[in-house]
């Protein structure tokens, strides 16, 4: 495989374990470099679970994750080295209330970085600007509406300029115009940038015009890989029944039944 053809993201064979019990199975997936992969599927289904295996909080049961070519490493240093090529948007934010925005920004760059303040503090400037909000910098987390700080947490993960970009459940508590900035704001950026960026999401409709690729996790597996417009078009009882958010069907909602949970 050629450098060009290596994808960001290559799982082969995965199975993921939680406490014992099996969360998910048979995962066989691979995320090109440069596009966006929405990752759905219902409350409990494992999504979260899929993303700790990416940033290497949760080793693999059975089974491969690579990230651009690399198995994701076990010791601590290297996995730390990893980590800084990852930038993850949680879902509550994260940001640290005593500090201004233009301090959670500097946050990973003062922890992983020797650059002079100087330079922190432009680099700072320009990953809020790409967000919109640097005239925000010095204002606070709790004087920004719920859309602000998600963007302020989220120039804060591309402090490092990671080339790899994990969203969990980004739109969580957010309106629906705040939900549009957001979707829209990770389409720009992904592009301009030139990020491979995962969505793990249960907001189909927001999520499916930026993505590229989507895939459906249900009942301890994938159960769907495929394009947007193949996801929409698709005939499976399963991605029907979740598309359509019907109770009854093929995904079980008793957690203690389906065995699995995020």
């Amino acid at each position: 495989m050629t450098p060009a053809a290596t994808p960001a993201v290559h799982l082969s064979d995965l199975r993921l374990d939680r406490g014992g019990r099996t969360i998910l199975r048979g995962i066989n997936l691979s995320v090109q470099t440069g596009s966006i992969t929405a990752v759905l599927g219902p409350s409990g289904s494992g999504k979260s679970t899929l993303l700790a295996a990416l940033t290497g909080e949760l080793p693999p049961a059975a089974g491969t994750v690579e990230l651009f070519g690399q198995p994701v490493p076990q010791r601590s240093h290297a996995l730390l080295e990893m980590r800084k090529g990852i930038g993850v948007l949680l879902q509550g934010n994260g940001l640290l209330t005593d500090l201004s925005v233009a301090e959670n920004v500097a946050l990973p760059l003062r922890a992983h970085t020797k650059l002079a303040d100087a330079l922190i503090r432009r680099i700072v400037d320009f990953k809020l600007n790409a967000v919109g909000l640097r005239a925000a910098a010095e204002a606070y987390p709790r004087e920004l509406s719920g859309g602000m700080a998600r963007r302020v947490a989220l120039a804060r993960a591309l402090a490092l300029d990671p080339p790899l970009m994990l969203y969990d459940e980004p739109l969580t508590g957010l309106d629906p115009i705040a939900s549009g900035v957001i979707m829209s704001l990770i389409q720009r950026l992904n592009d301009t940038l030139g990020l491979t960026s995962i969505i793990v999401t249960h907001h189909v409709h927001e999520t499916l015009p930026i993505a590229d690729q989507a895939l459906v996790i249900a009942n301890g597996g994938l159960v769907f890989s495929g394009t947007p417009a193949e996801l929409e078009g698709s005939a499976d009882p399963l991605v029907r029944q979740f598309l359509r958010g019907e109770p009854d069907g093929p995904i079980a909602f008793d957690a203690v039944k389906r065995g699995v949970a995020a």
